[in-house]
């Protein structure tokens, strides 16, 4: 309630002087105490996408331990028992504490942007969505300090992960601080799925929406779909480790099949929830560089609709080699074969958007030519890997790495690169150094290709995954030697970009509100944006609203003087009521603080998960807890909540 501005006459955004208080309405307390009061959409974006880069460089080192102990064979560097922390650390890290948190900052931050909205439909749940994270991420990585960390692979395949083979904490530290991202996973594509189908500008209908946002809308959903089951799994697991229930247990009745039923549910539908925001990315980039809509609009939402739907049904090519049924395996790979479908209409689309267009082969666009190389290999190579007696060949081997490298690299970290320096110029209001960024891409690009090719002929070599060291006879020294060379190059361009963000807000010049000649709204805004966003929303006739010639209409009859925004109809995009939001508080900070201690304590004393609870409980009560009205209230004479379309 402090950026409430106590006036007798409400103020409206089209009013003289009503910018200052506009601004001021919106403002986030400053200093370090009013840090952990922020819930507007943008710095919470921001963070998330700050702090999945730091578990990005995290991850990476941790791969480049990895490699070092693979360098020679019979390696004394470090023992099995580390380099299996580290080698489930780096799995952990990149894929729940990286690629996920990444492609959700990036929506948090942009999507209220394109939609020409002030923020997020749930700006408090959004600030309790990124502590869970937070907290997460340092207390895995606190227990790999200790010594504590998980060594079962990211997968924690049972009956390794049981109690009898994996004594300790550190699998239970697995399993706990899974669950608990998994809420903040959830809490974020909840938000996304509500501020998408309610916050849209006034006249952008679902087929005006930027490719970006479906994208974004189709991660969400696959989310709320995919995270339960995993989150599920490593409930039952924990109940096995800390109270002897017996759900994987065979032994005991249960079954060891049913945790990789539950954990590859979501871990497939996981890779394409990473795949599809960065689909949306490269469409966006591509049509801005071309300087032309992109080709087959339906089409490629519909493709990415279709790619959300047929990855729900993938998961069994995961274990193949389990013993399943054949009959039913086979359904399996016509379905993995089958998403090759919706991917390919894709590539098409963007070729036929490149043909002919003048392409400005800038950094963000050098990045996305990439993607579209490495894409295909993965995608190739995932194919054969979906084909049975392929896969029994090929399964548990360096064929697999290379694999799923080329397609998270391929399809999510060069597109997510890409995006960051495209929309750096809109975060910061400074463009990042062309010539730094150019020398990045060419590491990455001829780094990662070195580095992962490579591991195709290992694979086929015979080399397994998962091993810490190998013998000198088995001949994988060559290649084991030219592929760790290869990853520190490509690790150097990483490192490239780094400094380039860090070093850019200094020395490059202004970027302006829009540097690229950009269609959608969020380049409508300042650079990088005010705190309310928009002076005034917008209306939308078109999907490429800022090439068209006619000036953007906008909204006036919004309040400056308290935190309103426009809520529209689901499919026309028709104003229909004001939202008020929420202030800035502490209480997502205290609620992700008990609800944390909870899930920590349940490792060491259940009944701290009781305690959790009821301090959960008082948390929530602070949150809810009513406000004194924000002012008295005195509506115009005319036209409120919405004066009208200027």
């Amino acid at each position: 309630m402090k950026n409430q501005i106590p006036t007798e006459q409400a103020i409206f955004d089209h009013q003289q002087g009503s910018e200052p208080i506009l601004d001021k309405t919106w403002l986030s307390p400053t200093g370090f105490f009013g840090w952990f009061t922020h819930v507007n959409q943008r710095k919470i974006g921001f963070r998330f996408v700050v702090t999945s880069l730091i578990f990005f460089a995290l991850g990476g080192l941790l791969a480049l331990l990895m490699r070092l102990q693979l360098v020679q064979p019979e390696n004394t560097l470090m023992g099995a028992e580390f380099y299996h922390q580290i080698m489930t650390m780096h799995g952990t890290t990149m894929m729940f504490f990286f690629a996920v948190p990444a492609m959700e900052g990036l929506g948090i931050y942009l999507v209220p942007l394109m939609l020409g909205t002030r923020d997020m439909s749930f700006p408090r749940l959004n600030a309790f969505g990124y502590y869970v994270y937070l907290i997460a991420g340092i207390t895995l990585y606190l227990a790999l300090f200790l010594g504590m960390a998980p060594d079962t692979g990211w997968f924690s395949y049972v009956p390794l992960a049981g109690i009898e083979f994996s004594p300790g904490k550190g699998v239970s530290f697995w399993t706990t601080m899974i669950t608990f991202i998994e809420i903040s996973a959830l809490t974020a594509a909840v938000e996304l799925i509500v501020t998408i189908l309610k916050q849209r500008a006034p006249g952008m209908t679902l087929n005006r929406m930027p490719i970006f946002v479906w994208s974004i809308l189709v991660m969400s959903f696959m989310i709320v779909f995919a995270m339960p089951t995993v989150m599920v799994g490593s409930v039952l697991l924990a109940l096995d480790r800390t109270f002897a229930t017996q759900f994987f247990v065979a032994a005991g009745g249960g079954d060891p099949l049913l945790w990789q039923h539950l954990f590859w549910f979501f871990g497939h539908p996981e890779v394409y929830i990473i795949v599809v925001p960065a689909l949306g990315i490269v469409s966006t980039i591509i049509s801005t560089f071309c300087q032309r809509e992109i080709f087959g609009y339906t089409a490629v939402v519909l493709s990415m609709v279709t790619i959300g739907f047929v990855s729900f049904g993938l998961w069994v090519h995961h274990m193949f080699t389990t013993g399943l049924p054949h009959l039913g395996l086979s359904f399996f790979t016509a379905a993995s074969a089958m998403i090759a479908i919706p991917s390919g209409v894709q590539i098409f689309c963007w070729i036929a958007t490149l043909w002919g267009s003048k392409v400005r082969l800038k950094t963000p666009m050098l990045f996305i030519m990439g993607f579209f190389a490495v894409f295909v290999i993965g995608g190739l190579t995932g194919v054969m890997a979906a084909s049975i007696p392929f896969d029994m060949q090929a399964h548990d081997s360096y064929f697999v790495v290379a694999h799923l490298h080329y397609v998270l690299i391929g399809g999510a970290v060069l597109p997510f690169f890409a995006g960051l320096y495209y929309w750096y110029p809109k975060m910061t209001g400074k463009m990042l150094s062309e010539r730094l960024g150019q020398w990045s891409f060419w590491l990455i690009f001829v780094g990662l290709n070195l580095t992962f090719f490579p591991m195709h002929q290992l694979g086929l070599d015979g080399m397994p995954r998962r091993v810490y060291t190998y013998l000198h006879s088995m001949g994988w020294e060559d290649i084991n030697f030219f592929v760790t060379c290869a990853a520190f190059l490509m690790a150097f361009g990483f490192l490239l970009t780094f400094i380039n963000t860090f070093i850019s807000p200094h020395k490059s010049k202004s970027a302006g509100s829009n540097p690229w000649q950009a269609d959608t709204l969020e380049w409508w805004a300042e650079s990088p944006p005010r705190n309310y966003n928009f002076r005034h929303l917008p209306v939308v006739n078109s999907r490429t609203p800022l090439w068209q010639k006619a000036p953007i209409h906008k909204v006036t009859g919004i309040r400056a003087d308290r935190r309103e925004t426009l809520i529209t109809t689901l499919l026309d995009a028709k104003a229909q009521s004001v939202c008020i939001m929420p202030t800035p508080t502490y209480w997502p900070f205290v609620l992700a603080l008990t609800v944390g201690f909870g899930f920590l304590g349940f490792m060491f004393k259940p009944i701290l998960f009781v305690v959790g609870f009821f301090l959960s409980f008082f948390a929530i009560l602070g949150w809810l807890w009513p406000s004194r009205p924000w002012l008295a209230e005195k509506p115009p004479e005319e036209g409120h909540p919405i004066r009208g379309l200027q």
